[in-house]
């Protein structure tokens, strides 16, 4: 028998993404079991680039030279590529949007930080159609400037300086996103398993777009924001209207920023749509290896310049579509509207008698003129009578359509990055916008600082904003106990001059320390003062609401019962926190013994010591001398096996911990009888983190 047949059948030998050698996985064996990949996304063995500091490095990058560079590109027309009327402008700044507009603002998660748009499922979304070309016409660049610069920033700069390019005052660039190395697999993008399923899947009710799945903000799986063919492909701009102001308001845009946005974006370039779409092949993840990673290849026709097909739709908006200027809304206002189909079969709007002059001319051919057209979305700027106000005021003062939109392309390709003291570069802009959350230096304890999230660095104890509203009011800070709090640190903080933020996190971090010392140990938590209280000003109170936590595994508390189980929601809460599993576990078994729960419940505190810094946790969770017996959907008793007397309760939050394997690995650690010490000094390492998570200033 040959050596590469296993049980007399031919199998490939090799072993395919780590299945085994039945070809499934061990989720596909155990759907059920507690998935831990979220928290190791980013795996150093994956990065080619270990030890290097991106945000370093880029500091010495001759940051004039490339952009002189990137300006050169917009207009190097490529033959294999060819550019529309000559400039990239158009495609660029879409591929910038494209990479910046999957952020939403529920979580945090995705956006332009990362460039993660490289990767899938972004890089094979049909909303992100043709933007692998794009990408590979910025090849140059990334080769010539190599590691000085990322892909991320590469992306978001092509489209700033686009905008630039074609006569927009941009508001300013920062440089300092670092590069991810693998797709980010565990980002929820929708639980449909096709392209541009029925907007109904992910809506309660599709008739109120408030009913949309969070933490979604597209309408469709595959797409940025909205269906530009109307709700479900179905024309429609008032209805349009509603699922745009719902889709922006939860990528933290309000309706000047999103009317802004909707014109600045379609007053330059044009849509694609002028050929058959079935002769474009796969997307780059399933083109053949001969594609050489790029997809929607039109092998059967000629699939470039005029006859380019991507979004369906044909035709630009606006006179003079290589130009910054008002000619959006001189068109918009100023001219009737009717539905077309394009040649590729898509729904468009289009003028009724146009004047000739204004029609833009053929992306090859400057003698040849065509209509203008709209997308459902432009459509609803006019009619919708709360766009439809802001339009006019735009077309009124074209000075001031252009700094609103400046500064909400700015919002828009900048959210992620957090407060602007991670800014880096030249053209970082010294003005502080009230959506970075700004404070002089930033901080405070653990309800403070857990709302840290790395996906956008938002939140955490710098600003001492847990006394501000929203947060002092918010159900998971114990608004009773927190005002009783405050009003012993306060004046501490008046008395010796340093923030309130600072005082918060001393105080915990003296906690920290006088729990070791009742198990024994003398430890320093280590401190860094220089954090800054933030006023309600600095604070914008709707945009952080969503920052509110509906549970916190680490102080054992859920608002109420969720379909998402419990431990779910911890590693949801533990990732974007930025924490390992190993240090999640740690946090988890350390605070219970100190008593730490949401309300004072000894749900997890497994002890006899309460308020000492002990092993306890992981001890008893191990001990098989417990016996774990159900009381509710989120409640267990642990009773003695011998005589069923309870001993302590708990939550699948603390469960978990023995019952996955993965976890209970690293509980075992802290359980050995040697474990003691190194659990000190691991929960105080892991303390620090979250203490420090949003202090830039200490960080390269």
């Amino acid at each position: 028998m040959d050596g590469n047949d296993i049980n007399g059948m031919g199998k490939c030998p090799i072993n395919h993404g780590g299945q085994t050698s039945t070809g499934t996985s061990v989720m596909d064996w155990w759907p059920k079991a507690l998935n831990l990949d979220i928290l190791h996304q980013h795996d150093s063995k994956t990065n080619p680039l270990k030890g290097f500091d991106y945000r370093k490095e880029v500091k010495g990058l001759d940051f004039e030279a490339l952009k002189r560079d990137m300006h050169a590109l917009m207009t190097d027309s490529q033959e294999w590529w060819p550019a529309d009327w000559g400039h990239y402008g158009g495609l660029m700044i879409r591929l910038a949007w494209h990479s910046a507009g999957s952020y939403r603002l529920a979580d945090g998660r995705g956006g332009g930080g990362t460039g993660n748009i490289r990767f899938a499922p972004l890089n094979s979304w049909p909303d992100n159609a043709n933007l692998d070309k794009a990408r590979r016409l910025l090849w140059p660049l990334k080769k010539k400037y190599g590691n000085k610069v990322s892909w991320a920033d590469l992306i978001i700069l092509a489209g700033t300086i686009a905008y630039e390019n074609m006569g927009l005052k941009t508001f300013g660039f920062s440089f300092g996103r670092e590069d991810i190395w693998h797709p980010e697999k565990d980002v929820y993008w929708g639980s449909e398993k096709e392209w541009l399923a029925p907007s109904e899947n992910r809506y309660g009710d599709l008739e109120n777009p408030s009913t949309l799945e969070n933490p979604l903000a597209a309408v469709h799986m595959g797409l940025i924001y909205v269906n530009p063919e109307g709700v479900n492909g179905k024309p429609d701009p008032l209805k349009t209207a509603l699922h745009v102001r719902e889709t922006f308001a939860r990528m933290a845009m309000n309706d000047e920023e999103t009317c802004a946005l909707t014109a600045g974006g379609h007053t330059v370039g044009k849509a694609h749509g002028n050929g058959r779409a079935e002769n474009l092949g796969p997307s780059p993840e399933g083109a053949g290896i001969e594609e050489a990673g790029l997809g929607w290849m039109n092998n059967t026709s000629r699939g470039v310049g005029r006859n380019t097909v991507t979004s369906g739709i044909e035709g630009a908006w606006t006179t003079h579509p290589t130009k910054w200027d008002n000619g959006y809304f001189h068109l918009l206002l100023n001219y009737d509207w009717e539905l077309k189909k394009s040649p590729a079969g898509a729904w468009q709007w289009e003028p009724v008698n146009i004047k000739e002059e204004d029609k833009p001319v053929d992306v090859e051919d400057p003698s040849i003129r065509y209509n203008p057209i709209m997308t459902d979305a432009d459509m609803a700027m006019k009619m919708d009578p709360i766009y439809r106000e802001i339009s006019e005021r735009f077309y009124k003062d074209p000075d001031y359509f252009s700094d609103c939109f400046a500064r909400a392309w700015f919002k828009l390709t900048h959210r992620d990055m957090g407060p602007n003291t991670r800014y880096i570069g030249p053209d970082a802009p010294k003005e502080v916008l009230v959506w970075q959350d700004p404070v002089d230096m930033v901080a405070t304890a653990w309800d403070s600082a857990r709302t840290f999230r790395q996906s956008d660095y938002r939140g955490g104890a710098n600003g001492a904003r847990i006394r501000l509203a929203p947060q002092k009011d918010w159900e998971g800070n114990e608004p009773a106990r927190l005002a009783r709090v405050l009003a012993a640190l306060e004046p501490i903080a008046a008395e010796t001059g340093a923030s309130v933020a600072d005082v918060i996190v001393l105080a915990g971090n003296l906690g920290v320390e006088m729990a070791a010392k009742a198990a024994g140990f003398d430890v320093t938590v280590p401190f860094a003062p220089g954090r800054g209280d933030a006023t309600q000003e600095q604070t914008d109170a709707e945009s952080f609401a969503v920052l509110e936590p509906l549970a916190d595994g680490f102080r054992n508390w859920q608002k109420k019962d969720y379909a998402v189980s419990a431990e779910e929601m911890l590693l949801d809460r533990a990732q974007l926190m930025g924490l390992t599993g190993a240090e999640m576990t740690c946090l988890i078994g350390g605070m219970r013994v100190i008593g730490t729960n949401h309300g004072g419940t000894k749900h997890g505190v497994f002890t006899d010591r309460e308020g000492a810094l002990t092993t306890d946790f992981f001890v008893n969770l191990t001990d098989m001398a417990w016996k774990w017996v159900p009381t509710g959907m989120n409640s267990y008793a642990l009773t003695d096996r011998k005589t069923g007397a309870v001993k302590w309760t708990a939550t699948r939050a603390d469960l978990v911990f023995g019952s996955n394997s993965i976890l209970r690995a690293y509980a075992e650690v802290y359980a050995q009888d040697d474990g003691a010490a190194k659990f000190v000094a691991d929960f105080v390492a892991a303390w620090t983190k979250v203490m420090n998570a949003d202090r830039y200033d200490l960080q390269a």
